[in-house]
């Protein structure tokens, strides 16, 4: 293996991981309560809702132009909205707990909080495949950069691992509510982060023989439409739930600002000609 791909591949090792830093953060701290399990869930649908408008649609339809931009996510949103049709799915507020303990006893309240459970493991299955696509451009920007010189590379890996810590919270939070196993939560979040290496490998060994970039970024605009009815569909109506609308709509703002905040400082440590 090149010693360049050596190189990037260790960088983005470093950012990947760090989403088992975010995991740790979750298996260590005492299980939530629903409501801040809503409030976190206000905050991951945010992470998404940014990195799908202001990072995929955003490069998309700057690279590929503004029709083809919009076509490739909405080709995304209308393909996922025919595959969640065929999704079963448990739509159930958390205040019918105790209801249905009053009404059917304590079965029927055990019966309620398997379904809630099932439908934030769903949620966090989501957040996994949402971020593990976000992370695979994020190791093409570490190969590309690390061509520039380790300093780059190096500055870029770090940025990008503060970056992930949260990403892996996202992730692990929904696990381990859902599954009360600490070891389910960190390993679907470090699956996630995996996916930073994974793209240094396509990008040095297939990109430049086998892909349109132009097919690239209208694939990654198609990764914004799922990811953008993802969150709206499943994600969001599981926040206002359990957090209430307006504290889960204001764990959204936080979400997205701070989304935002770390794609910016992502970008100002990228130089001028590779992007992310």
């Amino acid at each position: 293996m090149d010693s360049q791909v050596l190189v990037a591949l260790s960088l983005s090792m470093v950012g990947g991981l760090s989403t088992s830093l975010g995991a740790l953060f979750v298996i260590l701290a005492k299980a939530p309560n629903l409501k801040m399990l809503g409030l976190l869930q206000g905050f991951a649908a945010g992470l998404m809702l940014s990195i799908s408008f202001f990072d995929l649609a955003h490069n998309a339809i700057n690279s590929i132009g503004f029709l083809k931009g919009n076509l490739w996510f909405f080709g995304g949103v209308i393909f996922f909205a025919i595959i969640a049709n065929f999704i079963p799915e448990p739509s159930l507020a958390p205040t019918a707990d105790s209801k249905s303990k009053k009404k059917y006893g304590d079965e029927g309240g055990k019966d309620v909080m398997k379904k809630h459970r099932r439908q934030v493991l769903f949620s966090g299955i989501i957040t996994a495949v949402g971020i593990s696509l976000h992370n695979f451009p994020e190791g093409m920007a570490v190969f590309l950069g690390s061509l520039k010189g380790l300093r780059v590379g190096l500055n870029l890996a770090l940025a990008i691992a503060l970056h992930n810590i949260p990403e892996g919270v996202a992730v692990a939070l929904p696990v381990y509510f859902a599954t009360q196993s600490k070891w389910q939560a960190f390993k679907l979040a470090t699956v996630s982060g995996l996916a930073e290496p994974l793209g240094v490998i396509i990008v040095a060994y297939l990109f430049p023989s086998s892909l349109d970039p132009e097919i690239l970024e209208g694939l990654l605009g198609a990764v914004g439409g799922v990811m953008a009815f993802l969150t709206l569909h499943e994600m969001l109506p599981l926040a206002f739930d359990y957090a209430g609308q307006k504290q889960a709509v204001k764990a959204v703002f936080f979400g997205m600002a701070f989304m935002s905040a770390s794609l910016y400082f992502l970008e100002i440590s990228l130089p001028a000609d590779v992007g992310l």
